[in-house]
């Protein structure tokens, strides 16, 4: 469990599939040291880890690597939430007994529950296990600030919120102001805006995990009050990776897992079904563009 106040760079692992779409755990493991050696505060697995796509077991098994190949040596938050309590309760209650530092929850989003019942449902998740909760607000069940603070007001548990709906930058301002006295604040949404967020109120960031060292030196530069240099390596690196993966719907994955396979961490970009191919053009520009920021790195 984590026993001191979560905060830094906590990226979000992507899940490498062989060619028969299972697990590669070898990929998995190089994956973990690659962002743990760039410096990392923490790791995660969400919905960047394609987590919706894995069965009971393969969260569970996700978990058991996860945490393992850490051994420690950084929190693990791993995403539990559900369109059912009792689903996300088990899905809490797998990442607990498989050694999860902490729980990001997702409210319900397919049908969308109100206040009181969002509150019940994290109020049961709380209740189950004893794990720090992130409170997981996206564009598909947001979650206001006045709602936030009730939740850590009235869950034991609920300590910390991703923040990701847009507008992100005014609702990491509003969500720090609102409820900051009773919630840690993260940002979310790629690290597109990671350094507005922390400028308003963020004390960290849960970012893709393809650029762990562009994000961990942004960190450091923005606290140690050089936001020059923290913006020069934000435009130089990160920009133009986020403006290639926004070209398509569903494009994400399979653009970052590209990225991993260049820069030699996972051995195939596979991304499950159902997931859009990348187009000819725009694999190109993405050869392009990773030849130039990592000329050592191609594969």
């Amino acid at each position: 469990m984590a026993t001191k106040k979560m905060e830094g760079v906590y990226p979000i692992l992507v899940t490498p599939f062989d060619e028969n779409s299972q697990i590669e755990e070898e990929s998995l493991r190089r994956l973990i040291d690659f962002n743990l050696d760039a410096g990392v505060h923490g790791l995660g697995v969400a919905l960047g880890s394609e987590v919706y796509k894995l069965t009971e077991a393969e969260r569970a098994r996700m978990t058991r690597i996860v945490v393992d190949q850490v051994g420690g040596r950084v929190p693990v938050v791993i995403n539990t939430g559900a369109n059912g309590t009792d689903l996300a309760v088990n899905y809490s209650r797998m990442a607990h007994e498989n050694g999860a530092d902490s729980l990001m929850v997702l409210p319900p989003s397919f049908f969308p529950a109100g206040q009181d019942e969002t509150v019940a449902y994290f109020r049961a998740i709380s209740d189950a296990v004893p794990l720090p909760i992130f409170i997981q607000d996206v564009a598909t069940s947001p979650i206001a600030p006045g709602l936030a603070k009730r939740l850590a007001q009235e869950c034991e548990w609920v300590q910390y919120i991703k923040v990701e709906s847009f507008p992100v930058v005014a609702k990491v301002a509003a969500m720090a102001e609102e409820a900051g006295d009773v919630l840690t604040v993260f940002g979310g949404a790629g690290g597109g805006y990671f350094i507005e967020e922390m400028r308003r109120g963020s004390v960290g960031t849960m970012p893709f995990c393809t650029q762990p060292e562009a994000f961990v030196d942004i960190w450091n530069k923005v606290r140690s009050g050089d936001e020059a240099g923290a913006w020069e390596t934000f435009n130089r690196y990160l920009v133009p990776v986020s403006r290639l993966s926004a070209q398509g719907a569903g494009l994400f994955h399979g653009i970052h897992k590209e990225i991993l396979r260049y820069r030699g961490v996972i051995r195939s970009a596979r991304v499950r079904a159902p997931a859009p191919p990348i187009d000819p053009l725009t694999r190109d520009e993405l050869a392009a563009l990773l030849k130039e920021l990592y000329p050592e790195g191609s594969s």
